[in-house]
């Protein structure tokens, strides 16, 4: 597959795969806080999903259980800060380690549909 260089995050992706899941929870919260026209295909680099896909997924797996109230809290606390939660700062530990178990379970489901390389 081509590889294409992005200059978002420094990152190289594969037809718009995201590389991994923070990058795709960054881009969900991006796109929903601009709420650009951000569609399948529609910008310059084609994306694997929309972000109703993204939301639909985080509901369902919310309402299976496989995310929690709190892991949601800090996944929404930290990609509107646009930033991951530093484990070696005492006030943002137990965030990191949320953050951690959270995007471990997106990045798992992601990479099922393809959204992940």
């Amino acid at each position: 597959m081509t590889r294409i260089q992005i200059n978002c995050a420094a990152e190289t992706m594969v037809q718009g795969t995201f590389a991994d899941a923070e990058h795709l929870w960054f881009w969900f919260v991006s796109g929903r806080r601009i709420k650009s026209g951000l569609r399948r295909g529609g910008g310059e680099l084609y994306r694997p999903c929309e972000l109703l896909d993204v939301e639909a997924l985080v509901t369902k797996m919310y309402l299976a259980g496989r995310l929690s109230v709190q892991e949601l809290e800090v996944l929404k606390k930290y990609g509107e800060a646009r930033r991951v939660p530093n484990q070696h700062v005492f006030a943002e530990n137990k965030d990191a380690a949320l953050w951690g178990s959270a995007i471990r379970t997106l990045g798992i489901a992601a990479r099922s549909r393809g959204w992940i390389e």
